[in-house]
């Protein structure tokens, strides 16, 4: 019969283990460690303590600071999961030298790091110059959305929560009126196990009550968001610093997460959250950022004179390219049409998906009524000549009121339910400003096609390496400034990481 060794977890193991031995040089936590025991100036958070006479002693910063980069390039961002590692994790335990802090204590360090996260980054921005990590000459700007800690819910207009406020008080005064009639008797008495018998009733009550409560008082303290269309645009009850904005996985309540990335080892040289979905003006903002960062670290002024910039369309905007023109930047930001003019693609088989409605080509066009004619055989008369939106020049063809009424393709050829009548767009012509005119013509010339699809290469990884590798899926903090410092600090991991590569470890 065969023997084993006899085991037992229930037994106790002192293990002698030597702190500075686990971080070992070559790795992302030695990197971290290194970096801010001898390169970083964290005396910036000294004034934030009044405790030299008296009062407790306080966790030094590049403790905290420590763990909580580590936490993020592990995908920790939860207070709670970072005490925890503290306590159980041999890596956390030596980055916090064997320190314990509390949940409470991490997430008010993060939090109120507010004018020290950005002289932060620049040291380790330093670093990245100092270990010859940065080109200098070549730059992508990109973004990328990630949901905040606000739900989609409390999120609408003020007339729309007005109105959900008042649907929430209807709601409650049914409630009550069918508590009323129980307690007269005039209803038949609830059966075992019922909703009316358990209690819940008065416990939804309460909570209809507090949410209708919630609304009101948020109306009565805050004014309506008014977009750069000088319209009303959507709040939102818990962080109205977030936006509702679409993605590629659907709608989202968040953050545009943009990161300006040179392109020789994939370095963040300046990144910042904003509440906007449109990315129309945020090239002044990254570059300025940039800007300073470059100066704070000893580089002069025209640093990004001549340097390539590349962007995706999502940036054509006037005061995009404007301000690529300001600082003299080599810039290639194509329109949304340059695609339909590059001839590489021109006898490339597309796919086109399955459509549930009528499009543009299920419609045949009479040259010589200058007429189209749907799939039913009515025809569309133009209504409109010219018609300028979003670049491009319409065509404007309209059906008659009585031919759709009663057509049988009406549900695969309108796109509301209510419509009378069918409106064809054929676009006939390109309308760009002479901004917009030079930067199409700029990206559609032979150089312009070589230099932009480099944008993919030195973008996507970082954003890849964020969410994927590190597991930033959504923001854990509420209101831009505090979503600022979380993705700042992510970024700083992204280029700690990189020293930790290519740099000095």
């Amino acid at each position: 019969m065969a023997k084993y060794k006899h085991y037992d977890y229930k037994q106790m193991v002192m293990l002698p283990i030597s702190l500075e031995d686990q971080l070992s040089p070559g790795t992302l936590e030695f990197a971290i460690h290194t970096l801010v025991e001898t390169r970083m100036d964290l005396s910036l958070f000294d004034d934030k303590y009044k405790n030299d006479e008296t009062g407790r002693l306080a966790y030094d910063p590049k403790i905290l600071l420590k763990i909580v980069l580590f936490a993020y390039s592990r995908g920790l961002t939860g207070s709670r999961k970072i005490e925890q590692a503290c306590r159980e994790n041999v890596v956390f335990m030596a980055l916090s030298c064997g320190e314990k802090p509390d949940h409470s204590t991490i997430a008010a360090f993060v939090s109120s790091m507010k004018d020290q996260v950005i002289p932060l980054f620049r040291d380790v921005l330093l670093v990245c110059e100092e270990e010859g990590l940065l080109s200098g000459t070549f730059f992508a700007l990109d973004g990328l959305k990630l949901s905040s800690n606000a739900s989609m819910q409390w999120s609408g207009t003020h007339s729309t929560l007005l109105k959900k406020k008042e649907r929430l008080e209807a709601k409650v005064k049914q409630l009550l009126e069918e508590h009323e009639r129980e307690d007269k008797g005039d209803d038949d008495p609830p059966g075992p196990g019922s909703f009316r018998g358990s209690g819940s009733r008065e416990r939804q009550i309460e909570r209809l009550q507090k949410h209708a409560e919630r609304i009101d008082k948020w109306l009565s303290e805050n004014d309506k968001k008014i977009g750069t269309n000088g319209k009303e645009i959507t709040s939102n009850i818990t962080d109205n610093d977030s936006a509702k904005m679409i993605t590629s996985h659907g709608y989202i309540q968040g953050y545009n997460s943009q990161a300006l990335i040179d392109d020789k080892h994939q370095v963040v040289v300046q990144a910042e959250a904003f509440g906007t979905v449109s990315d129309h003006d945020h090239v002044a903002p990254l570059m300025d950022g940039a800007k300073e960062n470059m100066q704070a670290i000893g580089r002069d002024e025209d640093y990004f004179r001549g340097a390539t910039f590349v962007a995706d369309t999502n940036y054509h905007s006037k005061s995009n390219i404007k301000k690529c023109e300001e600082m003299e930047l080599d810039a290639y930001i194509p329109d949304r049409y340059y695609r339909r003019r590059d001839p590489r693609y021109e006898t490339q088989k597309r796919y086109w998906p399955k459509r549930k409605r009528f499009h543009l080509e299920d419609f045949h066009y009479d040259e010589a009524g200058d007429e189209y004619v749907c799939p039913n055989g009515k025809r569309l008369k133009r209504k409109v000549r010219e018609f300028y939106r979003d670049g491009l020049v319409y065509s404007i063809y309209t059906a008659e009121e009585k031919d759709c009424r009663g057509c049988t393709l009406k549900l695969k050829c309108l796109t509301a339910r209510s419509g009378k009548r069918k409106y064809l767009w054929v676009p006939i012509a390109v309308q760009l400003s002479n901004l917009s005119r030079r930067m199409a013509g700029k990206v559609d010339t032979e150089k312009g096609r070589k230099i932009y699809p480099q944008r993919i290469a030195i973008a996507e990884p970082v954003f890849a390496n964020i969410r994927t590798h590190k597991r930033l899926d959504r923001f854990t903090l509420r209101g831009k400034i505090k979503v600022n410092i979380q993705w700042l600090l992510y970024c700083m991991v992204h280029n700690i990481g990189k020293i930790a590569t290519y740099g000095f470890t």
